[in-house]
């Protein structure tokens, strides 16, 4: 069963509708790229799979439960199952590096402090930063350090699913490209299932099994790239074929490394 399903969800603040009968599921251990104009809605999307926003309609469900049936262990078994990076990482200024990744397991768990600081090192090398960050504070970060924190701290309970928010924002793309990376090392080493909300078409191109594409209140596709691109709505055509777009000789490099991501059909738009 998916680690998430939504069915006809609606969203909306007053009268402003965000989202109108919404479908979406994630597919255990794919990472999948969620793309959308400003405004359409990606970050509250996020929001409410996660359950800090109750949709106004629909269902979600979790590994084939809805929430409202989750009792009080299995609430908190969801909990640690999925971790999130929020935009620029969103430490506690005055809390170490290793303390930041601490925080969950105060939150959840009961456990000496001794071994919560080996476990929250081990945290801190897996994400690839050096054993002496452990005691720096964000202010001593880096940009890319600071993205690894945070990623650190949202590995530190072992979750199942990753929800990152914009995580190459802000970075230069030899960084972007290492985070990248590390997604992907992640993803194997930890059988993670992956939701990024991004607008790096690299990272896209370079991790992503699907992408899922919000247009007019509702997920419009969600496929393989080389079908998302093909995709015949206005903002798809011009996201993908516009002028900041990927060039057509870095799409042949795509697609002579990974053929099967370029198969299949003309796209559909979903739940159709």
């Amino acid at each position: 069963m998916p680690p998430i399903a939504a069915r006809g969800i609606l969203t909306q603040f007053g009268t402003n509708v965000i989202h109108e009968n919404l479908d979406f599921e994630l597919k255990r251990g794919e990472i999948v790229g969620l793309v959308g104009g400003s405004g359409s809605g990606k970050s509250v999307l996020m929001n409410t799979l996660l359950g800090l926003k109750v949709p106004d309609a629909g269902e979600i469900r979790y590994f084939g439960k809805r929430r409202a049936d989750l009792d009080s262990r299995e609430e908190l078994r969801l909990k640690n199952d999925i971790g999130v990076l929020f935009q620029g990482g969103a430490l506690f200024s005055s809390l170490t590096v290793r303390e930041n990744v601490m925080v969950p397991m105060i939150e959840h768990f009961d456990m000496p402090k001794s071994l919560m600081r080996e476990l929250a090192d081990m945290k801190i090398h897996m994400v690839g930063l050096p054993p002496e960050s452990a005691t720096l504070h964000p202010a001593d970060l880096s940009g890319g350090m600071k993205k690894r924190a945070g990623l650190a701290r949202s590995l530190s309970l072992d979750p199942r699913i990753l929800f990152l928010d914009e995580p190459t924002a802000g970075l230069d793309p030899v960084g972007a490209d290492a985070f990248d990376r590390l997604i992907l090392s992640l993803r194997e080493a930890l059988n993670l299932t992956v939701l990024m909300i991004t607008h790096d078409l690299d990272s896209l191109y370079a991790i992503c099994d699907r992408v899922a594409v919000l247009v007019d209140k509702k997920i419009g596709v969600y496929d393989r790239l080389g079908v998302v691109e093909r995709y015949d709505h206005p903002w798809v055509q011009e996201y993908f074929g516009g002028p900041r777009s990927r060039s057509e000789n870095a799409k042949a490099v795509r697609m002579a490394v990974h053929p099967e991501r370029d198969a299949g059909p003309p796209a559909k738009a979903a739940g159709r």
